[in-house]
Order: structure tokens, then sequence, then C-alpha cells
């Protein structure tokens, strides 16, 4: 899911991260909205709020938007910085540690209790939007930015683009290329909408405690390219001791 880059990336990995992460972004959002009362996932809307709080003459609300901003700028910078660092000694771990500090993020912010307000809410707010810039900075690099999973709109522009396109592009490689890139975004949105659902009913009876779902989705992640490795070694050296002899 995360080790293969380049060439050795299939569409097959890209719809398996796609998959699993965009579900984590979308109970990360939903537990940030009823939570904290903040979009987590991306920065969009908090610019208009910046805006409007800033003709209101409110500043320091307004600083409280742009420092939300800011938080998703820094986890994807960091995200990357890691990375690149990372890659130049050992490429096949170099997505680990983005990964770490947000399982770590999510299952701390997990631990802080029920629903909050003021300060401690912002603080809250802060660390998701940093979790999910290391997110979808980290995606976008492991799949030479074919995957992004915590955000929509770009995601329904491209996907209303590629609907059009299928009425006019025929030729049977053009229109499978068309499909699969098709398929890949309802997937993401599919996902991210199933990840919010869940991760709304959850909420009710576990508060932050749904961030857990959350943490433990990306432990399997983190594991699932090791976990098939061992598998097919398994699976590969049993059958060479029951094939029998020449």
């Amino acid at each position: 899911m995360f080790r293969h880059k380049g060439k050795s990336r299939t569409y097959l990995h890209n719809l398996r991260l796609a998959s699993t992460l965009s579900f984590i972004a979308g109970i990360v959002n939903i537990t940030g909205v009823l939570s904290v009362k903040v979009l987590t996932t991306n920065v969009t809307g908090h610019f208009a709020y910046f805006s409007e709080e800033l003709v209101k003459k409110n500043y320091l609300t307004a600083l409280v938007f742009l420092i939300y901003i800011f938080c998703f700028l820094a986890g994807a910078f960091i995200s990357n910085l890691l990375i690149e660092t990372v890659i130049r000694i050992k490429p096949a771990v170099a997505h680990t540690i983005p990964m770490i500090i947000e399982i770590l993020i999510l299952t701390i912010t997990g631990m802080m209790g029920g629903v909050l307000a003021g300060f401690q809410g912002q603080v809250i707010a802060c660390a998701l939007l940093f979790a999910m810039g290391l997110q979808n900075s980290l995606v976008t690099k492991v799949s030479q930015s074919v995957v992004r999973t915590t955000h929509l709109t770009g995601l329904f522009t491209d996907l209303g683009i590629e609907l059009s396109q299928l009425f006019f592009y025929r030729q049977e490689a053009e229109f499978r290329r068309l499909s699969r890139s098709i398929y890949l975004k309802l997937a993401i949105i599919s996902f991210f909408f199933i990840g919010c659902v869940l991760g709304g009913f959850i909420f009710k009876t576990y508060a932050l405690k749904t961030l857990f779902l959350a943490s433990g989705c990306l432990i399997i992640a983190l594991y699932y390219d090791s976990i098939i490795y061992h598998y097919y070694h398994l699976k590969r050296k049993v059958r060479n001791e029951n094939s029998p002899n020449p």
C-alpha cells in the first residue's frame, strides 16, 4: 500500500490507499465537527471564517482561524520534510514516521474526554488539522499526486469533468483509463462518507474515543505491506514443502 513507489506502484495500490485513508479522514472530520464544531480535514471554510471575523474586527477570533490554516499547512510541511529526509537513508520506511505521528496525535486526542469548548477545544482542532495535513501530504507523496483523501471539492470537480469525457472518448484504452480514474474517485468519496456516518454513530457513545478507530485503521495500514509479504512468503513456503520432490 505504501512501500511501492514510482513505476512499481499499481492502480490497486492506490485504490487500497485511497479507500483506507479516506475512511480515516471521514472519521476524523465528523469527530472534529461533533466535538469542537470545527472542520478538520480541509481549510477552505476557515479562510471564509477568517475573512468574516476580520471584517467584523473580531481580531482574536480571526487569529484562531488563521492558526487552524497554519496547522494544516504545518502538518503537510512536516510530513514531506520527514519523508524526504528518511527516503535518502531507508526508502522502504520513509512513510512510517508521519504515520506514527498521526497515530499518536489521534490516540492522545481520543483520550482527552468528551465534548470540549474554548481553548481546550481549539487545541483539539489544531491537533486534528495538523494530523490531516500530515495524512494528505503523505498520501499525495506516496501516490504521486493521484490520491488525496481529506478534501472532496477538487475530487467532485475532477469527477464531473471525467464523467462528461465519457461521452466523447470512445477508444477502448482511453475509456478504460477514465473508468478506472472515476472508480478511484468514487471509492474515496464513498469511504469518506462511510467514515463520517459510522464515526457519527460511534461518537454518540464514545465521544472523542471515536478517534481510536481511526488510529487502529492507521496501524493496520502501517503494517499491511508487512502482513501481506509474510502471508505470501508463508504460502509459498507451504506450497514448496507440499510439492512432490522430482
